[in-house]
């Protein structure tokens, strides 16, 4: 069967490395700490000491790490995958990182004879160990259609929106404006509660209007009801790509001052909560001044 190195394995890179052991691949396993991979191991995964252990042999390297610090550790550091890969592996990138690491890396690994594909994803925790995520690709056409194998036990929705670094920019343009809407739903939600209608009332209407973004169905009520149980992403996750979105903006466009205001919202959220449901935002917008 084909091998598989999966590298960090998190809330979303444990679901999508059981995907490929429920697909019947060989899995080696990689995470900062051990513990993450034990249920995985249990399955039948192999155990690597190291990004650049996984790698030995592998067909197909699939990261989900943090950032682009991160990324680049896992594929060029001192153990990195990138110095034990053989001529022609597919080095996929499931990671959200900045558009300009997307193409350094793509870069670096072609120069090493490997085949990079950016492919960030969307889709929750759930979603990934369910083989429902979708994924958003920049990559050859060629390249595309040699890695879908290791593409499809990931999520049957495969947006391929051009060449490598095109999936990253859509996914960063997507946080942009996820960080966009749940800042501005904590404001209007904080200025309902101080103006005085029912909550209730207001967060079935925001829930099922016209503003009823995904974002917004998922949030209003758990804003109203400040119940941040089951956390589906943090503040400084959302941070990251927001910035990266807004680095990548200034290279396009001038001004993007909602783009802007998003991130400072999320600046503040970072430093009050990194690690907690971004659902918190309410909490800061509410907070007496």
């Amino acid at each position: 069967m084909p091998r598989v190195a999966f590298l960090g394995l998190g809330r979303m890179g444990h679901g999508m490395a059981g995907r490929y052991l429920d697909a019947g691949f060989e899995v080696a396993v990689w995470n900062r700490s051990k513990a993450k991979a034990d249920g995985l191991i249990a399955r039948g995964a192999q155990w690597a000491a190291s990004p650049k252990d996984a790698a030995f042999d592998a067909d197909a390297v699939v990261t989900m790490v943090a950032d682009d610090d991160a990324s680049r550790a896992v594929w060029l550091g001192k153990h990195g995958a990138a110095a034990n890969m053989k001529t022609g592996a597919l080095a996929i990138e499931c990671s959200t990182v900045s558009h300009r690491h997307a193409l350094d890396m793509a870069r670096e690994l072609r120069s090493r004879g490997l085949i990079y594909i950016d492919c960030p994803v969307t889709g929750l925790p759930e979603a990934a160990a369910a083989g429902k995520l979708t994924l958003l690709v920049g990559a050859d056409a060629a390249d595309l259609e040699r890695a879908r194998p290791y593409l499809v036990p990931l999520g049957s929705t495969i947006r391929h929106f051009g060449a490598v670094g095109t999936g990253t920019v859509f996914k960063l343009i997507n946080n942009l404006m996820g960080a966009v809407q749940i800042a501005s739903l904590a404001e209007g939600v904080a200025i309902a509660e101080r103006a005085g209608p029912d909550m209730n009332l207001v967060a079935d209407a925001l829930s099922t209007g016209a503003v009823a973004s995904p974002q917004v169905i998922r949030h209003s009520r758990r804003m109203v009801a400040r119940d941040f149980s089951g956390a589906s992403f943090t503040a400084a996750l959302r941070h990251k790509d927001a910035a990266y979105a807004v680095q990548l903006a200034e290279t396009l466009l001038p001004g993007v001052p909602v783009s802007r205001a998003a991130l400072a919202a999320y600046e503040t959220a970072k430093a009050s909560a990194p690690d907690d449901d971004e659902g918190k935002m309410i909490e800061i917008v509410s907070r007496p001044k």
